[in-house]
């Protein structure tokens, strides 16, 4: 996406072929992927150099764009690899890279001059000073914000200083680390986050010493697990604000999630765009939280409310609530206050 594009661009993530496949039904306008090298989601099945032709062809074929992300720290000694990396993305016709190392940036426009340029999140843009900072080294063409910007800041990047179209995370799962830069990882299991290897730290149950003394934590042993983001409801808020890019997260998840988050996200800024009211329905709402939730909040685009963000109940995907447990024995549950939800 240029400047002078004017309609904002939904964009999915595709960890392989059957999520780019469910992006593009489910209307999206881009799909963000990865290759085996360089990638901050190692741990997705990604594609190999072999598919980008085809991958791209099938994109384009579609009227969807392909952004490949190379999103993490580069070494000196790999940046032979990188730079046959970038020359093979640019030979396939890929529309933009997703990147957060300053040096990889400068080597990208050189080699890979036709290629747009998007700041990674982890390059923590939290102001429009520090995105005029980046715009003094090379020009972009986006700006992916840091994710613990609210709205009314991200409003302040409307100013005449600020050039590039920024791009915010609207939907998936939170880091707890300032904009994903995540060393525990690395400090409890020599996995860095920032080359592409995070454990996931953040989602395991701690213990809380105060002075000495181990307190205790009943069911709030999840210190360190945010829930995850829906910023579905302020999308004509975040349109308004300026923004040109609305990314789900979730290269590691499923198809069906891709599907399920892309059409209500479709919905939702189809409605903002054309100004009308959004058809966003409960059993959206209802799909979003089965697809992948550990229950979902609006981040921090409403503001810094960390207890609301981090209640410490649950680290992974939770199902639906159907009511207490008054009674159970082998093979039967009863249950009170129950919620209606089908079972």
């Amino acid at each position: 996406m240029t400047a002078s594009d004017t309609t904002p661009e939904l964009l999915s993530p595709a960890g392989n072929w059957d999520c780019a496949r469910a992006a593009v039904a489910a209307g999206a306008d881009a799909i963000f992927f990865g290759l085996p090298k360089f990638n901050a989601r190692l741990r997705a099945d990604n594609f190999i150099d072999e598919d980008l032709d085809e991958l791209m062809e099938f994109l384009h074929r579609h009227g969807v764009k392909g952004f490949v992300t190379m999103n993490t720290l580069i070494f000196t000694r790999e940046l032979e690899a990188a730079e046959a990396q970038l020359r093979k993305i640019a030979a396939a016709g890929v529309d933009a890279l997703i990147i957060q190392d300053l040096g990889l940036a400068k080597l990208a426009r050189e080699v890979a001059p036709n290629v747009e340029l998007h700041a990674s999140t982890q390059m923590t843009i939290t102001s429009p000073e520090g995105l005029a900072f980046v715009e003094s080294l090379f020009p972009l063409e986006r700006a992916v914000l840091a994710r613990e910007l609210s709205v009314r800041e991200i409003e302040r990047f409307q100013s005449p200083v600020a050039k590039t179209p920024l791009e915010v995370f609207v939907h998936g799962a939170l880091c707890v680390a300032y904009s994903g830069q995540c060393l525990t990882s690395e400090s409890l299991g020599q996995r860095s986050a920032n080359r592409g290897e995070c454990a996931q730290a953040c989602r395991m149950p701690y213990e809380l010493v105060v002075d000495g003394e181990t307190r205790e934590l009943g069911e709030v042993r999840y210190l360190l697990s945010p829930q995850d983001l829906a910023a579905v409801d302020l999308i004509p808020d975040l349109v308004k604000a300026g923004v040109k890019s609305f990314k789900i997260e979730g290269r590691l998840k499923s198809p069906e999630y891709v599907t399920a988050v892309t059409r209500v996200y479709r919905k939702a800024l189809d409605a903002a765009i054309g100004q009308t009211e959004s058809t966003v329905t409960a059993a959206d709402r209802y799909a979003l939280e089965m697809t992948f939730s550990r229950g979902l909040t609006n981040g921090w685009l409403g503001g810094t409310n960390h207890p609301y963000l981090t209640h410490g109940r649950f680290g992974k995907k939770r199902g639906p609530l159907l009511g207490e447990i008054a009674d159970c024995g082998p093979g039967w549950i009863k249950l009170t206050n129950t919620t209606g939800v089908p079972i």
